[in-house]
């Protein structure tokens, strides 16, 4: 339906034109971690552009990090804090990846922050979703589940091969091979042979492990890659690391021809539904259902 910004770098550059709220909007905090600000914010926008929900969307930073790509005065200037909205509630949090997933968690510069925004997330929101790197920092807080370096990148597109049908989230995405999700990862998570009581898989591939776990108890979803992702974004990461020489994989399932060119643009669809469900699930919650 309709989703407007309430704040960001794409709206203060006049780079972003709200829609007309047709309803009261779901507002949706997000913890851009991403190092491509205006490309991340421009992802998730397009993706809430394109769902039956009216969406409010507010960037967040964390105020330890030391930027690097983009100048920390226009963050500053354009973002929310964690103390500016510390008394204030959201329907939904998103805290997003980060390229940060090889360092231990202790050691990213931010760590403390994250873990103080996840708290204050768990109380002031009606879920948190967390993305990639940050799916394996929420479930290292909420679960001690640790983390552990993959012998090659999990990099490409990837359908689920298990879905759990009675999950809320899987609405329309059960049948086989529906679930398409971008990944783009060097570590994965070291899950114990019994999951703790409270956590579920609801999505999975043979290849890469789980896509999306739940936890009702923590109100969180933990999703291992980024549905968010624009079609060009696997390609532009491959290139920028041939480039700087990283032995990195050929994204798999992704490029249509061997000459890494044309994208075979395949998860659309599945992002804009798992995106909706999940509003929907916020959605009943704001009315008490």
């Amino acid at each position: 339906m309709a989703v407007i910004a309430t704040n960001g770098l794409l709206k203060a550059q006049h780079d972003w034109i709200d829609d007309e709220l047709q309803t009261d909007p779901l507002q949706i905090l997000i913890l851009n971690l991403m190092p491509t600000k205006l490309e991340t914010e421009r992802q998730f926008l397009q993706r809430f552009a394109a769902v039956d929900q009216d969406v409010a969307v507010t960037f967040m930073y964390p105020t330890r990090h030391h930027f690097k790509t983009v100048a920390r005065a226009a963050v500053v200037e354009n973002y929310v804090s964690i103390d500016q909205v510390v008394d204030q509630s959201f329907d939904g949090v998103i805290i997003t990846g980060a390229p940060v997933e090889q360092l231990p968690f202790e050691d990213v510069d931010y760590w403390h922050e994250f873990v103080a925004i996840s708290d204050w997330a768990h109380r002031h929101a009606s879920q948190t979703l967390y993305e990639c790197w940050a799916a394996q920092a929420g479930l290292y807080q909420d679960f001690d589940i640790p983390k552990y370096d993959l012998p090659q990148k999990a990099f490409g597109i990837y359908s689920a091969t298990t879905v759990d049908d009675h999950s809320p989230l899987m609405s329309g995405l059960s049948a086989g091979g529906l679930l398409k999700m971008p990944q783009s990862r060097h570590t994965a998570l070291d899950l114990p042979a019994q999951l703790p009581a409270d956590l579920q898989v609801v999505a999975a591939n043979a290849e890469v492990g789980p896509l999306v776990l739940t936890s009702s108890e923590q109100r969180a979803v933990y999703v291992t890659g980024h549905p968010e992702y624009a079609a060009d974004t696997l390609a532009r990461e491959y290139h920028r690391d041939r480039r700087q020489h990283r032995r990195v994989p050929v994204p798999q399932h992704y490029f249509e021809q061997s000459d890494a060119t044309v994208v075979n643009y395949s998860w659309p669809d599945a992002s804009r539904r798992f995106y909706q469900n999940w509003l929907a699930s916020l959605t009943l919650t704001k009315v008490g259902l």
